[in-house]
């Protein structure tokens, strides 16, 4: 069946399948007072295949879900005045109980006011008045008397030995025979209204009774149900709520935080005794008022109270002082053991978790802020002493067990390093076990500015950094400078291994963990588009500690120690002025680049194992930023178009060769990126068109053959490494045309001059 006909088959109730409403429009079907399921089934799945009928019971369940969740907001949203509300209610039943008894007694009275009168007017009616009355008078009034006082002695015997359920017994007897005597016109109007007085009074000195009485387990229940049958339900479900706080209370004094050297210990015995009691609470509530909803409301509403004052109990004698200090695990670890025993009341009823959570999610975020802090001052404090060398993780600290911190174990950090990744991965952990309270984006922000934090602090470890941030800003963290090029390479890998692989496995541990494999499953793919956005997060700011280390050598290169430029266009101009022929040989400052290339591919070959890829990019970027500041060098431009000299052959020649030399050892090295290839070619065939212009020349003319260029730079490149020996002599190492080493003896002239 094709989705167009699926989609019609099922009706305009069914378009939610092809288009997002909201809630209120999904269940206006369902909320209709005339519908029929069985019509709804029939007419929606009357033609619908198997596997239509399948998509439309999920659809379904779903909106089932959404429904519940929708109900759940609402009441958390209203939970006050819903509370508020129920209170109210249960007082309002409680003054309507009182009121019906006295309804009952001032019409007992008024029907005993009534009978008074028949018989009166029987009275009347008899040929014998006086015989009546006496025969009225005289209906057993001693055996009457002598019942009313056995009555009131036993009430009072059994109201002094807390005989309750017995004293109730009796007064349901004397009542029957209120209602006989009144029935069957046995007892006169004076002994009636004495009985029903008699009565009233003793159910009002049982219910005071049994309220005033301390009782526990048992007797407390059976006290309860006494004063429900007494017609005070609502005293009664007070007293019993009364009852368990007081014994909470009493029970909460013989803990005492400070004897308790771990702060969980407490806390846990705390949970413990706090949630057993609300629970027993909520057992003997509903045993003996059933689901009343006014009994109910006031069981939650107290539960609430509870909760609220453990909670804060808690704060301020375990978890507050290790908040402000940043020792988010033992908050962390207190707040899931009492989340744990909360939400085991939610099979009773009580959702007392959203409670918990109102007041530890404040402490619990000022605790993760702390840790951060925590981390970047510890980590500072380790990178002011810091030697930048590479080593495997140190064994202390934390015991994680087997492949806890990622791999680590298997990867080379500094020693700061080690003590960001340690710390971070703990951090990762103990937010982890909260995935109740939703801190995993908060606390993976606040990884990733602590990162950005650690690579900022590595990057002033350049020693350009250090000599311009760290003594010209005050204030700044100091920072032990990586003097050789193996400790800059080391910063490098110290960002490059924690982005890709410690940081991305930490949080993962931020990520709940499911026992169902198909929910595994439908979590790793939700999880696998977060995870490439925070390795592309990550990536930037390696990158950014690249650039830098790219900027700091190339400009080494490019400027002398005094401020000097080694790269200009007077060392080409020049060349046409001289009475000798030059030696032709790669301008200094390009040997330089090819040595210092050299080096650092070593030296990054030993260091980036598995991950050539990036001494790849380092090279090619180092090599990048050299040319591109002469390309974008506008001096050296318009000294060479527009200058008093112009740029002759013997110049041209001689850049032309320089260029060659860069493009043939990045080919080789594989440094040479297409982006640079094309700049160098603009560059070439810029400085071809300013000799064609100023000199009126083909420039072709003037250049040898693609060969010798080749041929030099590679003679140049073998000499630079001490592979070959040519003759040479003294020169001046600030000619651009002059090196260490001899030129070749093959050196071509120009041809083709005019």
């Amino acid at each position: 069946m094709e989705r167009g006909s699926f989609a019609s088959s099922k009706g305009s109730d069914s378009a939610d399948f092809e288009k997002d409403v909201t809630l209120s429009d999904k269940l206006k079907v369902f909320k209709s007072s005339s519908f029929d399921p069985q019509s709804y089934v029939n007419t929606h799945c009357g033609s619908m295949s198997e596997k239509e009928i399948r998509q439309l019971c999920i659809y379904l369940v779903g909106l089932k879900k959404a429904s519940a969740e929708e109900m759940r907001k609402s009441v958390y949203a209203n939970y006050a005045s819903f509370i508020r509300t129920s209170k109210e209610i249960s007082d309002l039943e409680g003054e309507l109980v009182l009121l019906k008894n006295l309804l009952s007694s001032r019409a007992n009275i008024i029907h005993g006011i009534a009978d008074g009168v028949g018989v009166e007017l029987l009275r009347d009616g008899e040929d014998d008045p006086d015989a009546a009355s006496v025969d009225f008078d005289e209906r057993e009034p001693a055996k009457f008397e002598k019942w009313l006082t056995q009555f009131t002695e036993d009430i009072d015997v059994l109201l002094a030995e807390r005989r309750f359920d017995e004293a109730l017994t009796a007064m349901d007897e004397a009542e029957k025979k209120l209602r006989d005597g009144r029935e069957n016109r046995s007892l006169t109007m004076a002994a009636l209204l004495s009985l029903q007085n008699l009565i009233l009074e003793n159910r009002q000195k049982l219910a005071e009774a049994v309220f005033q009485t301390s009782t526990n387990g048992f007797e407390l229940r059976a006290s309860v149900q006494v004063m429900k049958k007494l017609g005070d339900g609502p005293r009664a479900h007070t007293l019993l709520l009364k009852s368990h706080e007081q014994k909470l209370h009493r029970n909460m004094q013989s803990l005492d935080p400070k004897t308790n050297s771990q702060g969980t210990a407490y806390a846990t015995a705390l949970s413990h005794l706090v949630f057993s009691a609300l629970a027993q609470a909520a057992n003997d509530s509903l045993a003996v008022f059933d689901d009343e909803p006014a009994f109910t409301s006031e069981l939650v509403s107290w539960a609430v109270n509870q909760t609220e004052a453990f909670a804060k109990l808690i704060k301020k004698n375990v978890i507050a002082i290790p908040a402000a200090s940043g020792c988010l695990r033992i908050v962390a670890e207190c707040a899931h053991i009492c989340l744990g025993h909360c939400a085991l009341l939610e099979d009773r009823g009580l959702a007392l978790c959203p409670t918990l959570l109102r007041i530890f999610r404040p402490i619990l975020d000022q605790a993760l802020m702390a840790n951060l802090k925590r981390i970047d001052l510890s980590t500072a404090a380790i990178a002011a002493s810091d030697d930048w060398s590479l080593v495997h993780t140190p064994v202390s600290g934390r015991s994680w067990g087997s492949g806890i911190l990622g791999g680590s174990s298997l990867q080379k950090l500094s020693s700061s390093g080690h003590r960001f990744n340690t710390m971070v991965q703990e951090l990762c952990e103990d937010i982890g076990s909260l995935e109740i309270l939703q801190l995993s984006e908060q606390a993976l922000e606040g990884v990733m500015q602590s990162f950005n934090s650690y690579v900022n602090m590595m990057n002033t470890a350049f020693p350009g950094s250090v000599e311009t941030d760290n003594i010209e800003a005050p204030g700044r963290r100091i920072v032990k400078a990586a003097e050789t090029e193996a400790q800059q390479i080391s910063l490098l890998s110290n960002a490059l291994v924690l982005a890709d692989e410690l940081l991305p496995c930490a949080a993962l541990k931020l990520s709940p963990v499911y026992r169902n494999d198909d929910q595994q499953r439908r979590a790793s793919e939700k999880r696998a588009p977060e995870q490439r956005e925070l390795k592309r997060r990550l990536q930037r700011l390696v990158d950014q500690l690249r650039d830098s280390f790219c900027r700091e050598h190339a400009l080494e290169l490019i400027f002398t120690e005094n401020g000097g430029v080694r790269l200009s266009a007077e060392m080409y101009i020049a060349m046409d002025e001289a009475k000798e022929e030059p030696e032709w040989f790669p301008s200094q400052i390009y040997q330089e680049l090819f040595v210092k290339l050299t080096r650092l591919a070593a030296i990054a070959s030993d260091i980036f194992v598995g991950r050539e890829r990036f001494a790849t990019l380092l090279l090619m970027r180092l090599t990048e930023t050299v040319i591109l500041w002469f390309s974008d060098d506008q001096n050296f431009w318009d000294e060479i178009e527009t200058g008093d000299r112009p740029l002759g052959p013997l110049g041209l020649q001689q850049f032309y060769l320089d260029m060659e030399f860069v493009i043939l050892f990045a080919s080789q090295g594989r440094s040479l990126s297409r982006n640079l290839h094309q700049v160098m070619k603009n560059i070439i065939a810029r400085a071809m068109d300013i000799v064609s212009k100023g000199h009126g020349i083909d420039p072709y003319s003037v250049l040898p053959e693609d060969e010798w260029f080749a041929d030099v730079a590679q003679i140049a490149m073998k000499m630079l490494l001490g592979q070959s020996n040519f003759e040479g002599g003294d020169r001046d190492g600030g000619s651009p045309t002059q090196s260490s080493s001899a030129r070749s003896a093959s050196s071509p002239r120009p041809h083709g001059g005019s």
